[in-house]
C-alpha cells in the first residue's frame, strides 16, 4: 500500500523560501553591526576634537609710561658782600719811593743777546740770496769744466742729470752735499766730488745777518 504524503506535511516544499529568509536575516544583522561601528567611530572622532585645546588670543596690556616730574632746581649760591667802613686802619701801607731821576742818577743799560739760530732756510724764500763767487754763470763754467765724465759710464752709454742738495753755512762754505736724485752711482760720485770741491759762496742773510741755506744745483752728464 502505497503512503500518500500530505503537502501540509512536506517540509521541502518552504525550503528556498527560509532559506532566503535567513539569508535576509544574517544581511540585516552585518549592515546593523557596520552601522553601529561606524557611529562609534564618528563618535570618538567627535570627542577627539571636544578635547582639542583652543587657544585663545591674548591682548597685551600697555601702560602708558610714568611721566616723572622735572628734578627741581639746584640752588643758586648768592654771594654776600661785607661792607667795611673806611675808618678801618691798614697794617701793611705800601711805601711809595720818588723814582724821579737827576742828573747825577745812574741808569745801567742791559744788553740782551740774541741766540744764533741753526735754522735753514730755503733758497727761494732768503731775503738775501747766497751767491757763487762771479754769479750764476761763473757757476755754470765751474761745473762745465770740472766735471768728468766716468768712463765706464761712457763704456755703458749711461747719461742723465744728477740733482745735488747742499747747506751753504753763515760763513759760506759747502756743507751737508748729498744726492737729492741720482742717475748712476758713478755718476752720482763724481757730481758729489765736484760740488764738495766748490770755492766760497757769499752767505745768504736774513734781516740783515748770515744765515744757513740750502741749494739744490743740477748737474747733466750727456753723451755727444
Amino acid at each position: 500500500m502505497e503512503l500518500k504524503k500530505s503537502p501540509q506535511a512536506d517540509l521541502d516544499r518552504n525550503k528556498s523560501l527560509f532559506t532566503l529568509i535567513g539569508l535576509v536575516v544574517v544581511l540585516g544583522i552585518v549592515l546593523t553591526a557596520f552601522e553601529y561601528r561606524a557611529s562609534n567611530d564618528n563618535i570618538a572622532s567627535l570627542g577627539e576634537l571636544g578635547d582639542m585645546a583652543i587657544e585663545e588670543e591674548i591682548t597685551p596690556i600697555t601702560r602708558q609710561e610714568e611721566i616723572k616730574p622735572p628734578p627741581p632746581p639746584k640752588p643758586q649760591v648768592v654771594e654776600i658782600l661785607e661792607i667795611v667802613e673806611d675808618d678801618v686802619e691798614i697794617e701793611d701801607e705800601l711805601e711809595i719811593e720818588d723814582s724821579e731821576a737827576d742828573e747825577t742818577t745812574e741808569v745801567e743799560v742791559v744788553e740782551i743777546e740774541e741766540e744764533e739760530s741753526d735754522e735753514v732756510f730755503q733758497f727761494a724764500v732768503i731775503e738775501d740770496k747766497p751767491e757763487f763767487p762771479g754769479g750764476m754763470e761763473a757757476l755754470q763754467k765751474y761745473l762745465g769744466s770740472n766735471t768728468k765724465f766716468p768712463e765706464i759710464a761712457k763704456e755703458n752709454n749711461i747719461q742723465g742729470r744728477v740733482f745735488v742738495k747742499f747747506v751753504i753755512d753763515k760763513k759760506g762754505k759747502v756743507t751737508d752735499v748729498e744726492i737729492a736724485r741720482g742717475v748712476d752711482p758713478y755718476l752720482d760720485k763724481e757730481a758729489l766730488r765736484v760740488v764738495k770741491s766748490m770755492p766760497d759762496w757769499a752767505p745768504g742773510k736774513q734781516r740783515g745777518k748770515p744765515v744757513k741755506v740750502s741749494y739744490i744745483v743740477p748737474i747733466n752728464f750727456k753723451l755727444f
